[in-house]
């Protein structure tokens, strides 16, 4: 009954909203995967496509985040913007390695400190492209690059980005 781009905009305005909320503490959480099929189901009702069709193209068409992918773009733009909370390797030993300006993951026994803003948000960083990484000494050009990196790549799950190389 609405045009597709008011359906995009009750979208963003409504649901994006609602999932931006918090979501660098609830991301991983195992509610996420309910959010997330509750997410794919309005994207097919806004594109008005089948239950069975894959919503990947319909996320990249709607210049739309997964959840993950929302998480991983929330997470990593704290990490850039709070950069001076975090050591990097060459702060912590002085040997001359690939990871060299990485962030230091401190060691955590802990599931519930592994799973945290801190230790993930240290991790999915690490796991960027180097050419990403390197802008982020500029957020201007740091954050449309990583929204290329994450719509063209269209991420489901965290396993899927660490796996993405």
């Amino acid at each position: 009954m609405l045009s597709f781009e008011t359906l995009k905009m009750v979208y963003f305005s409504v649901v994006h909203s609602i999932i931006l909320f918090g979501i660098i503490f609830w991301g991983v959480l195992t509610h996420s995967k309910i959010i997330f099929k509750i997410q794919k189901r309005i994207i097919r009702i806004v594109t008005n496509s089948g239950n069975k069709d894959s919503c990947r193209n319909l996320f990249t068409k709607l210049n739309i985040l997964p959840l993950q992918s929302q998480y991983i773009f929330s997470l990593l733009m704290f990490v850039v913007k709070n950069k001076d909370l975090f050591k990097t390797n060459s702060d912590v030993h002085s040997f001359n390695t690939r990871a060299h300006y990485d962030f230091h993951i401190p060691p955590a026994n802990l599931t519930v400190f592994q799973n945290g803003v801190w230790h993930s948000g240290i991790n999915i960083y690490n796991y960027l492209p180097p050419t990403i990484k390197q802008l982020s000494n500029d957020i201007s050009k740091f954050k449309p690059a990583l929204k290329r990196f994450l719509y063209t790549n269209s991420f489901y799950t965290l396993e899927e980005y660490y796996s993405w190389k």
